[in-house]
Order: structure tokens, then sequence, then C-alpha cells
């Protein structure tokens, strides 16, 4: 069997222009891999997302490697030092987008799975859960995968997911949860009238202030077992008022909860209503509140699958990794609906930036993580040969 080679196959990926919803072949470069493999490759599209499951071998143990091919946009292209879909090599890195996040760990995990299958270290079966969503809406990825999957009755026994997790070095963390995420637009309406004549209207921006005062400043929480404490942010004011001298009829605020497992989307939309209800009374304001759930906070308690997968790359990387819930979120949000989920993958901190890249030394290093993993896994829960 020709070898197929990771960092070959990480620049192939990247210099597939997929930004969110395009594909632009990086799903085909993919499947042409796996189906080299000897996988069963199905492509799912989803409205205008195409997205990638493919499987080997169909009894138990089912472990599944999740990820997305779809990248965020470059910028400016010409703030780059190097073009972001060439793939440059230079200085010991690969540049471009998608490097960190997360076309390396796609290409490792595949060359892991070659090498695994050389050995014969296989029992049970293997699938790859590509999307081409994670960085756009989210919908038309992973969340209709996952309903597809239970549909045809492939149910996976536990999922890793390729994001890049490490801060500074590959073998520092591993996440094991999320918190959840919850996206928040806050209208406050008066009645418009000139500034001169204050007592003909209502201003509606100082009601709009004193509302998100209070609820920046309002503790959440404290904190829960292996999460900081749940936080809002205010993330943007808008007032759209072209005139100096017209008081506006509305102000609208957008703002953001990261929260932890003390509380849920529901619980925490009704304790905003509360807060906004009793503030809304004291001032004679009228609001309108509208709030989004992307995901729920979560935590992954199988220790036997966390502690294989801290084994491996503590063999590998030489450090033992922290378990972590920091940072923002990922489709492991909704894989945790279906199996036990971690993520394990690249050193994120050039992730979404300008001049995007992975060192070549981690990808390979990644590399033989994975490859540590999948022969840890079936061992353990499958009685490799």
């Amino acid at each position: 069997m020709t070898a197929i080679d990771a960092i070959e196959l990480t620049r192939g990926l990247i210099q597939r222009r997929s930004v969110t919803p395009a594909d632009d072949g990086a799903l085909d470069l993919l499947s042409g891999a796996l189906v080299y493999l000897g996988f069963e490759v199905t492509r799912l599209k989803f409205e205008d997302v195409d997205n990638l499951f493919a499987r080997l071998g169909d009894g138990p143990p089912h472990f599944c490697f999740a990820g997305h091919t779809d990248v965020v946009p470059p910028g400016d292209e010409a703030a780059w030092t190097l073009p972001p879909f060439k793939a440059e090599k230079k200085d010991g890195y690969i540049w471009g987008r998608g490097a960190a996040d997360m076309k390396s760990a796609i290409a490792a995990f595949v060359v892991a799975t070659a090498r695994a299958l050389e050995k014969k270290a296989m029992t049970g079966s293997l699938s790859f859960l590509i999307t081409g969503d994670e960085e756009g809406p989210a919908v038309n990825g992973t969340r209709k995968m996952l309903n597809w999957m239970r549909e045809q009755n492939l149910a996976m026994d536990h999922c890793l997911v390729g994001e890049p997790t490490n801060p500074q070095a590959i073998g520092e963390m591993i996440k094991v949860g999320r918190r959840g995420s919850i996206n928040c637009w806050l209208t406050v309406t008066g009645t418009q009238g000139h500034v001169a004549y204050p007592d003909r209207a209502d201003n509606p921006i100082p009601a709009l202030m004193r509302k998100l005062l209070m609820l920046s400043e309002t503790p959440l929480d404290d904190g829960y077992e292996r999460f900081q404490p749940s936080s809002l942010q205010i993330t943007d004011i808008h007032i759209g008022n072209p005139a100096h001298n017209v008081i506006p009829d509305k102000a609208t605020a957008r703002f953001n909860i990261r929260f932890n497992p003390t509380w849920t989307g529901v619980s925490i939309e009704a304790w905003l209503r509360g807060k906004l209800e009793a503030l809304a009374n004291e001032l004679g304001a009228s609001y309108d509140l509208t709030a989004v759930v992307s995901g729920e906070a979560f935590l992954t308690t199988d220790t036997d699958y966390l502690r294989l997968l801290a084994d491996a790359v503590e063999t590998k990387a030489g450090q033992r990794p922290e378990f972590s819930t920091s940072g923002g979120t990922s489709d492991a949000r909704f894989i945790k609906d279906f199996a036990p989920v971690a993520e394990f993958g690249l050193v994120g901190a050039t992730m979404h930036q300008t001049d995007e890249r992975a060192a070549t030394s981690d990808i390979l290093l990644l590399t033989d993580i994975y490859e540590e993993i999948i022969t840890r896994y079936y061992q353990q829960f499958g009685g490799a040969k």
C-alpha cells in the first residue's frame, strides 16, 4: 500500500478554497484518500453545504473522528506573508487558511488510520464525520448528519473531534466539555421627538444602558466543576439615528452569554427575562428580547475513554494533558447527545488569524498521537488482534 503523506494531504486540503459553505473540491480529495483505504464513503448535501460520512467495518466498537473542511474567510490577502490558499512551506511551517483549524488534523487522522490498518490494529469499525458548515451557521452540517446516522442505525460508541485544543504546544490540553452559548438581541422602544423638547419624547437609550449595565454587573454564578463562571459580554449597540437633533424611538443591543452547566438555555433565558421585566416595571420602559441558544453546556464523564486519550497523548508528547472546558463552541456540542466526545488537535494560536500556520513537526506528532489513540482504543474497547 502506497503511504499517504500527512504533510502533502494537508497542503492539498488547504489549497482547496473551502470558505463556508464552499467546498472547492476539499471533500473530493478526502474522499479519494478514504476510498483508497477501503472506506465506504457517503456524500451528504443539505441545502448548500457538502458533507461526508465514511466508514470502514461494521461491527462494534464504533470509533468516530469528526471535523470540518470549511474555513473562515482569509480577510485581506495582501496582509498575509504567504498566500492563504497556496499552502507553502516556510520556516518549518505550512502556511494557509485552515492549517491549524483544522485541515491538518484531518490529514493526520487519515494517515494514522492507514498506519493502524497496516498493523491490523483495528477490530470493529471506524468512521469519519466531516462537515462543511462548522464555521458557518452550523445548521446544515453535523446536526443533520447525526440525524441521518441515527436513521441509518450508525450509532457511534465514542467520538474524537480534531479541533485545535493546545494553547502553545502539542500535548497540553484535551477539551472534555464546552460552555453553552446564547445570543441575545435587546430592544428598548420609546417615543421619537425633538431634542429641544425632551418632555414630548421618551428616549430609549438611557433605559437600554440601565438594562445592559444591570445585566453585565450581575454575577451569573461562581463557576462549576471544571468550568469558569458564566460570562455575559455586550457585543454591539445600535441606534441607527442619522440626525443630531432627534431623540430616537428605538435602541438595540446585542450580547452573548457563555454559560456553564449551572444553567441550560431555557433557564438562563428565563433569568434574563425576569431581570429585564423587573427593571422595565421600575423604569416604565417597553422592551423586546430575542434569545437564540447555539449550544448547551456539557461535560464528558466517560473516565475510561478520557484516560485512554490522555495516556496516548502523554506517551507520544511526553506530557500529561489538562482536561479543559475553555474556549468557544464546536460541533462537539451536537455530538455529545449521541456519544461520549472529546477534542484534541493542533496548537490553535494562529487559527482564524492572518498568517495561520501549522508546524510540520506538530502535524507529524499529531499523526503519531492519533495512531496511538486508535491502537489503544481497539485494544481497550474491542480486543484488537
